[in-house]
């Protein structure tokens, strides 16, 4: 009885030992692929850059628009604003939100099929590598913006210690919120010839309703109320730059962070879903 307990108990520790292992595995890969964009990398990153100048003297203008009627611009600060610009700048290229298509082409060329022989469920296959991908990026693209914001302009730093933490976590709910977001996406492949329309909107829906392009909050407080209970999208800058400079008391930064949960949890099970139905359509047509 002992001698199976212990074999048990080393065939437990070496499957765990050996999916540990895989997955390691496949997020380095996706850190090693996007590594080797270097000069990708560096267009993106200037670019992001570029328009962090732009964008933070837009704000800055709605900040002393605020400030001359005796306010503040939906409740944030000019130096808050300065950090919600160059500090967004610096996700978009962690979270993704944008350009990624691999699953549709696949599914458009057949390839798809191959990952269906692999070892690892397709979602999880995918999500990976993107956060290798997202690791890449966080050394890279999101470290140069925040330089350069910092040194051009006075930025508001967090002044509650939890703040940093809460900021990593909401930061990592974001990238998955994403990832399923666009797997979706790209999931409509399985049932039309082209995706693009799909994918556009997604892109387009991400920016506008992801508080890239003006902070959510601008909004009536009915409709902001709408986008965050009713949509992923602020889920996916929003809330980690509203977490961040400190928008909410921290109760509020907490829900906030369950809201993100919740909607990666939501994600991820249409994924699964979805993917589990695609795979039955391909035996279909294959049989």
């Amino acid at each position: 009885m002992g001698f199976v307990t212990a074999t048990a108990d080393r065939l437990t520790i070496r499957n765990f030992t050996e999916t540990a292992g895989l997955f390691r595995t496949l997020g380095a890969s996706g850190f090693r692929r996007f590594s080797t964009y270097r000069q990708a990398t560096a267009a993106a990153t200037a670019t992001n850059t570029v328009f962090g100048f732009l964008r933070t003297y837009v704000m800055l203008a709605v900040a002393g628009s605020a400030a001359a009627l005796g306010g503040q611009a939906a409740g944030y600060d000019a130096p808050q604003l300065i950090t919600y610009v160059w500090v967004g700048q610096g996700l978009i290229g962690v979270v993704g939100m944008w350009g990624w298509t691999e699953l549709a082409d696949r599914i458009r060329s057949g390839d798809v099929v191959t990952d269906l022989l692999r070892p690892v469920h397709p979602v999880l296959g995918y999500l990976l590598p993107d956060l290798g991908r997202a690791a890449y990026a966080l050394l890279t693209r999101f470290v140069v913006p925040i330089v350069v914001g910092a040194l051009a302009f006075d930025m508001y730093l967090p002044r509650r210690p939890a703040t940093y933490p809460l900021f990593a976590v909401s930061v990592l709910l974001a990238v998955l919120v994403c990832f399923a977001g666009r797997f979706l996406a790209n999931a409509a492949g399985y049932w039309l010839l082209d995706t693009r329309g799909v994918l556009m909107g997604w892109a387009l829906c991400a920016g506008v309703l992801g508080g890239l392009y003006f902070p959510i909050r601008f909004l009536p407080e009915w409709a902001a109320t709408a986008l965050y209970l009713g949509t992923p999208f602020p889920s996916l800058l929003q809330v980690p730059l509203d977490v961040l400079v400190e928008r909410d008391p921290p109760i509020g930064q907490l829900g906030l962070l369950g809201l993100q949960a919740l909607w990666a949890g939501v994600l991820f099970t249409a994924c699964v879903v979805v993917q589990r139905r695609a795979e039955r359509r391909l035996v279909v047509q294959g049989g």
